[in-house]
C-alpha cells in the first residue's frame, strides 16, 4: 500500500472538522440553555447560526474535491464536548456557572483555531486558494468568537468573584454571631 500524502491527510482533517462542526451544532443550544447571563447566552445562538455557516463552508470544499465530508469523528470534540456536559451538571449557579461555560467554550474554540490553522496552511501548499478563502473566514470567525469570550469572562469572572466575596462575607457575620453567643453562656459546673 502506497503512503497516504499531503492531500489525503488534508481530507482527513476536513473530515475531522467537520465531525467537530456537527458536534458543536447540536452542543452550542445546551450551552446557551444553561448560561445565566443573556449576553453569553445570545452569544452562544449567535455562534451556533456561524457554525452552521461552517459547516457549509466545510460542505463547499468537499464539493469542490469531489469527495464526502462524513466517514470521521472527531475524538477531540467528543472530549471537549463531555467536558462541557460535565461542567453544566456540576452545583455551580449564576455567574459562576456562566465563568465555568466560557472556560468550556473557550477550550472549544482554541482547538478550532488551532486546526484550521493547519488545514488552511494545508490547503495554501496544495494551492487550493479558494479552498484557502473559505478556511480564513472561518478561521476569523473562530478567533472573533474567542475574543467576545473573552471580553465576556472578564466581567462575568467578576461578577463570580463578587459573589464569592459576598458569601464570605455571610459566612463570616454568621460564625461571629456563633461565637459571641458562645462567650455569653455561662460554663457548667458539673
Amino acid at each position: 500500500m502506497a503512503e497516504a500524502g499531503l492531500k489525503e491527510l488534508y481530507i482527513d482533517e476536513l473530515k475531522d472538522l467537520y465531525s467537530a462542526e456537527n458536534q458543536l451544532v447540536k452542543a452550542l443550544p445546551k450551552l446557551a440553555k444553561a448560561s445565566s447571563s443573556d449576553e453569553l447566552s445570545e452569544g452562544f445562538t449567535e455562534h451556533l447560526e456561524q457554525t452552521k455557516g461552517h459547516v457549509q463552508r466545510l460542505e463547499q470544499i468537499f464539493d469542490m474535491l469531489g469527495e464526502s465530508p462524513k466517514g470521521k469523528k472527531c475524538a477531540g470534540m467528543v472530549g471537549l464536548v463531555e467536558e462541557g456536559a460535565e461542567v453544566m451538571e456540576e452545583d455551580f449557579e449564576g455567574s459562576v456557572m456562566d465563568a465555568a461555560l466560557i472556560g468550556a467554550a473557550q477550550r472549544v474554540e482554541h482547538y478550532e483555531i488551532a486546526a484550521y490553522g493547519t488545514v488552511r496552511a494545508f490547503a495554501e501548499t496544495l494551492g487550493e486558494t479558494e479552498h484557502v478563502s473559505l478556511l480564513e473566514a472561518t478561521l476569523a470567525e473562530e478567533k472573533e468568537t474567542d475574543e467576545k469570550l473573552t471580553e465576556l469572562a472578564s466581567q462575568i469572572n467578576q461578577e463570580a468573584h463578587s459573589a464569592d466575596l459576598d458569601t464570605e462575607e455571610q459566612e463570616e457575620e454568621v460564625g461571629e454571631r456563633k461565637t459571641g453567643s458562645q462567650k455569653m453562656r455561662p460554663k457548667r459546673v458539673a
